[in-house]
């Protein structure tokens, strides 16, 4: 059976596994989760990420999340653009998280990286997720 959101489907597995306070947590591999996951590790979202290849060309990604003094360091993670309905911002009308204490993760010609990443190099994109 195929999947259809894989990317909400990672970031649902990293909210259960923090919910369940456990250290690590795998997800089948993809190129545009290893960009998330490069940009949340940059931002210090997540200790870090390792893939294992399975065979037959499959990859898995061992997420190591991250935690402060209990509680985890991602307080919230939320897709914006879903498969059904896409959203994408011009530069000028980037949204702000948390009046600037979190992310946004774009998809942008030049990449996957974080909001004021975007900003500096002065391109918009395809939203995929809010990180606070």
């Amino acid at each position: 059976m195929s999947m259809i959101d894989p990317l909400g489907d990672m970031l649902t597995r990293i909210r259960n596994a923090q919910l369940r306070r456990k250290t690590k947590v795998t997800t089948p591999g993809s190129r545009l989760r290893g960009r998330v996951l490069d940009v949340l590790q940059s931002e210090g979202y997540i200790r870090g990420y390792s893939t294992t290849e399975l065979g037959n060309g499959r990859t898995e990604f061992d997420i190591e999340l991250k935690y402060f003094d209990g509680t985890p360091v991602i307080r919230k993670i939320d897709r914006v653009s879903k498969p059904g309905r896409r959203v994408y911002v011009a530069v000028t009308a980037m949204p702000r998280v948390a009046n600037g204490l979190g992310i946004t993760i774009l998809s942008t010609p030049k990449g996957v990286m974080a909001d004021h990443m975007a900003r500096e190099a002065n391109v918009g994109g395809e939203v995929l997720c809010k990180v606070f």
